[in-house]
């Protein structure tokens, strides 16, 4: 089995396709084969998957086998409805072989894949399984995007514990918008008091690869 790395976030709109590009820039930078999928997109109209047309984009240009790939290969699961899983498919049964069929095929390639979450880690998929489960059901370590605006402790600190209630590995990377300054003099302070390493997307992608692929 190849690395798996599933980027997941504390919430919606948070920067997971952003940072997903960002690893499969990095990593590809270092001679590695990369590849990327992300299971399940919703919000997809007349066949049109926003993430998964971006991420398609970006692996087509950094490796060369996967030139042919179409954008169904990247998203097997989609749906219209924009919504938690669960609802958009009427809380239809996960098909995990589809995903595992799609990450195996894309694994013959890449010596690296990341896996692209959907919405948080409690995002329902159907009544038995949550966001999180599929971090466990693939055998991926897990990358935690955070915001750094005002909440995010409280954020962070309630992904980082489910994460670890689950026995998966992780790092925790904060994605700091323009509109979001004033997180050095707010937030930051608790998680440099308390020992965590404060790893921003931006500026240390090299260092949250290293880590990552070393979990």
């Amino acid at each position: 089995m190849k690395k798996r790395i599933f980027v997941s976030a504390t919430n919606t709109d948070i920067g997971k396709t952003y940072t997903t590009k960002l690893l499969l820039k990095e990593f590809a930078s270092r001679g590695l084969l990369v590849g990327v999928i992300k299971p399940i997109e919703t919000g997809v109209v007349n066949g049109y998957a926003p993430d998964g047309e971006a991420l398609l984009e970006c692996v087509k240009q950094l490796n060369h086998k996967l030139w042919s790939l179409e954008v169904e290969d990247i998203v097997p699961i989609t749906y219209e409805l924009p919504a938690a899983p669960f609802v958009a498919s009427n809380n239809t049964k996960l098909n995990l072989k589809k995903i595992l069929l799609k990450l195996e095929e894309m694994e013959a390639s890449c010596d690296v894949v990341i896996i692209e979450g959907a919405g948080g880690l409690y995002v329902p998929i159907d009544e038995n399984t949550m966001m999180i489960d599929l971090i466990s059901e693939l055998n991926a370590v897990a990358l935690l995007v955070t915001h750094c605006s005002l909440g995010c402790i409280n954020d962070t600190l309630l992904s980082q514990k489910a994460l670890a209630d689950k026995n998966i590995s992780y790092l925790t990377a904060f994605n700091c918008r323009d509109n979001e300054e004033s997180f050095k003099c707010i937030s930051e302070p608790y998680f440099l008091k308390t020992q965590q390493k404060v790893l921003k997307v931006d500026s240390d992608i090299d260092i949250i690869c290293d880590v990552l692929y070393n979990l």
